[in-house]
């Protein structure tokens, strides 16, 4: 298990382990089930029913454990101020999640002063978790007290490297299409792993680089706590640090500036 936090974000790492539980629970009571409700968001995206009580259920428990903490998620509008924020996508992974697939999962996060410092990602259909809150690393298991650390790998060059991508379409629109062809191109090995996964697995070290064009800041924030703690680096595709996009790229830090010169819109 981690040792404390000298920053104390131990009591929120918890907290955020009992959120991911209560949204396994739900998830999974509703995953595969012959009768969930699928609709279409503006943007085009899928929604389930799933989704909604999953984002509600969390609301309702921070509501009374951090009353004076701000939340953003997918699924609802913004609520509170000041300089903690929890970030939420109760589940990454809708098109998978509705189809069957079990790559999908809930991402829980706090952000304090606009810098992400406690994580969740929960994916109850692989049986598996990953954690981590700032100074304490990076741990992945089934449970706070069942976790192992984890770490990025030491691969030194592209041509070694494995990139792990979601969608094609993004890129092809994005401007930096092309550069994405060179990189995949370049790398040792490339799979479409998507979503969440592609992160985790450059934070466990079984990936090198992953990298998407287009994220919203519900689908980064989990994400980037996990992969700096491991020892890698999260950056936008213009390689500034944080979770403002446009778009990320995780690496294990090795990597990382040539991944970002590789998908430069000047580079193709």
């Amino acid at each position: 298990m981690a040792p404390l936090n000298r920053e104390n974000y131990t009591d929120d790492l918890r907290l955020a382990h009992l959120l991911a539980d209560n949204a396994d629970s739900i998830t999974m009571s509703r995953f595969r089930s012959g009768d969930l409700r699928i609709d279409t968001k503006p943007d085009m995206t899928p929604v389930s029913d799933a989704d909604v009580a999953t984002e509600e259920a969390i609301r309702a428990t921070l509501t009374k454990a951090r009353p004076r903490d701000a939340v953003h998620g997918e699924e609802g509008k913004d609520t509170g101020w000041g300089p903690r924020r929890w970030v939420i996508d109760p589940i990454d992974g809708t098109k998978n999640y509705v189809r069957g697939v079990p790559v999908w999962a809930s991402l829980i996060a706090l952000m304090v002063n606009d810098e992400v410092v406690a994580s969740v990602v929960s994916a109850p259909a692989l049986g598996r978790r990953w954690w981590a809150s700032k100074g304490d690393g990076a741990w992945a298991g089934k449970t706070l007290l069942k976790g192992e650390q984890i770490r990025v790998s030491d691969v030194g060059a592209l041509s070694d490297a494995s990139f792990s991508y979601s969608s094609i379409d993004g890129w092809m629109t994005s401007g930096r299409g092309q550069n994405f062809v060179n990189l995949l191109r370049e790398s040792w090995r490339t799979r479409a792993y998507g979503d969440f996964w592609s992160y985790m697995l450059v934070a466990e070290g079984a990936v090198d680089v992953a990298s998407e064009p287009e994220l919203a800041l519900h689908d980064m924030a989990a994400l980037d706590v996990i992969v700096r703690e491991a020892g890698g680096r999260f950056t936008n595709l213009d390689g500034q640090d944080g979770v403002n996009g446009p778009g990320a790229i995780a690496t294990n830090g090795l990597l990382h500036d040539a991944a970002v010169h590789a998908l430069r819109p000047d580079q193709a």
